[in-house]
């Protein structure tokens, strides 16, 4: 039995695909600890900042994250099964409306933020039926 080129090339990606990363959205605030190769050890420096793209999916997928450092922007581009990533956790969820949040390069106003996505807590609300005794 032959096997597809496709099926093959999927088979074996499917090795490579990071499981342990949770998801996460553009827009989403996330915090990150990346592996740093200095002379002759490793260490593992802090990343946090604003996912301003997500691209594709897959063993192919990378996501930028964009912060603020002493007023200048610093953007990185990582592949999203890159070993380099130590660990990542989503440190809030963004309201957005776009795929790719290009304008936050241009400008820090207010109308350029990305706004906090609200956690949704239930009240319980009394119904219009219930009967009160005195």
């Amino acid at each position: 039995m032959v096997m597809n080129i496709a099926e093959t090339i999927k088979s074996i990606e499917q090795k490579y695909i990071r499981k342990d990363l949770p998801e996460f959205k553009v827009g989403d605030t996330i915090k990150m600890r990346i592996k740093v190769q200095e002379a002759d050890k490793v260490r593992l420096h802090p990343f946090e900042g604003t996912v301003i793209r997500k691209n594709r999916r897959g063993l192919k997928g990378s996501f930028t994250v964009r912060k603020i450092s002493f007023g200048e922007g610093v953007e990185r581009i990582f592949p999203l099964s890159s070993p380099v990533i130590e660990s990542l956790k989503v440190v809030s969820k963004g309201k957005v409306n776009r795929a790719k949040l290009y304008y936050l390069r241009d400008d820090s106003s207010k109308k350029h933020r990305v706004k906090k996505e609200q956690q949704q807590q239930h009240q319980q609300v009394p119904t219009a039926n219930a009967t009160v005794s005195v």
